[in-house]
């Protein structure tokens, strides 16, 4: 076939006009891979199992100017704190601090403020924070004995109960538990502890964390005869870190008292008779944190006077469990190694053999804007773990679970697309108001 001069020449600016197009189609593909990698659009899902999500009311409350702390008007801030913090630990007699830390920090005031050097301790440890207490305590001139228990499991009350009745001296002065392994998604029987201690006829103080279950868990310090909580801001409570909290009984502060006439831990920033002087009229030895005490309160409305604490804690069970259906229909098992010890606030899901759990979260941030935790200590690489407390609902728990799903799928992970999704999907739909 000849062409016209002029057809040649159309059909030549056609190319040319095709591949152009196609190079920019190229083009175009390399930005979005590249926006995908670097750059993504739409809102970040988080979904690690603290910091948590903050709600909007709660970012603005914390949008405050400056302010004199020293004012005459600031207690009227301050004092509702403590006693709204009494009310979400469930206790009359109880006395909350609030430090400007982390729940590490809470965890040293309890400690240095309580014991002297040299004190018997007894801890029981099955996770990554449960290891840090320990060490935290140990580094303070404390003598820990430490009970291990397998990761996967919690504090082990009989364990707890035997150990006590041998020390008939009493020389263990507290028993140290962590509430909620974050590490490995699993939640130790605090009331069981208690009855345990109760049972060996021992005085030893019971101190806890409830880091990542305050707020979210259920906890009873008055029922529970507990003589320290600690907690910090960033997880149950919906704020930013940077909040440590200890509520403790008044048998702690007597033991206070004992510990600052016999040979005392040192402490300056933590000390609980300087705050105690301070917190008296509503104010503090030292500046403290004023956008996240204005967070506080509003988080602590939504959470007492709004949806109530009771429902919050079913709130989180609901969400959890949503979770744990979905992960049952993609074939795979959790860490806690028993229904007894599934928590209600991280879920932490074991990968296949032959598998990395750190592939599944770098996969699950870069190309889908999805934060979930990683697999920690003894874990790491064995799991990855969806973070479902805080500011939460069905749907966004549907999101971590489609992420995660399709995270899995692109690095090799034979799970069927949509199932886990499905799963809690109708759990959600058939369990819900």
């Amino acid at each position: 076939m000849v062409l016209s001069p002029d057809c040649s020449k159309a059909l030549a600016g056609f190319s040319a006009h095709r591949n152009v197009r196609v190079a920019n189609d190229g083009l175009l593909a390399m930005r979005i891979n590249i926006l995908r990698e670097f750059s993504m659009t739409g809102r970040h899902f988080l979904h690690v199992p603290g910091p948590t999500n903050i709600p909007d009311r709660v970012l603005r409350a914390m949008h405050v100017p400056s302010e004199d702390h020293r004012n005459p008007t600031f207690p009227n801030l301050t004092l509702p704190l403590f006693k709204q913090l009494k009310r979400l630990v469930r206790t009359e007699t109880g006395q909350a601090f609030i430090f400007p830390s982390s729940g590490t920090g809470a965890w040293e005031a309890v400690m240095t403020n309580t014991l002297s050097s040299g004190d018997k301790v007894l801890a029981s440890r099955f996770g990554q924070f449960s290891h840090l207490w320990i060490d935290l305590a140990k580094r303070h001139g404390l003598d820990v004995i430490v009970q291990e228990e397998e990761w996967g499991t919690g504090a082990s009350p009989e364990h707890i109960q035997a150990e006590l009745e041998k020390d008939t001296a009493h020389q263990i002065k507290a028993v140290m538990v962590v509430q909620n392994e974050t590490a490995t998604g699993v939640t130790s029987d605090v009331a069981a502890v208690r009855k345990a201690i109760d049972a060996a006829k021992h005085p030893a103080l019971l101190f806890v964390d409830g880091v990542s279950s305050i707020g979210s868990i259920d906890f009873r310090m008055d029922d529970w005869k507990v003589d320290a909580i600690i907690t910090g801001s960033q997880k149950g409570l919906m704020l930013p870190a940077g909040l440590g909290i200890a509520v403790v009984s008044q048998k702690a502060l007597e033991a206070q008292k004992a510990a600052r006439a016999n040979n005392p831990l040192r402490r300056v920033y933590f000390d609980f008779e300087d705050q105690s002087k301070a917190n008296e009229t509503g104010y503090f030895p030292y500046t403290p944190a004023l956008p996240l005490l204005y967070g506080l309160r509003e988080a602590l409305q939504i959470i007492l006077d709004e949806e109530g604490l009771d429902n919050v804690i079913a709130r989180h069970h609901y969400l959890a469990q949503g979770v744990r259906e979905a992960v049952k229909a993609w074939g795979l098992t959790l860490c806690a190694k028993d229904q007894k010890w599934y928590s209600d606030t991280v879920s932490a899901i074991l990968v296949p053999e032959g598998f990395n759990g750190a592939d599944v979260i770098s996969r699950a941030f870069k190309r889908y804007n999805l934060a979930l935790g990683a697999g920690l200590s003894q874990v790491a690489g064995k799991l990855f773990r969806i973070g479902h407390l805080g500011d939460l609902n069905e749907l966004m728990c549907l999101g971590a679970i489609t992420g995660a799903e399709m995270a899995m799928r692109d690095i090799g992970i034979d799970v069927k697309p949509g199932s886990g999704a499905a799963a809690a999907e109708e759990y959600y739909r058939t369990n819900g108001k």
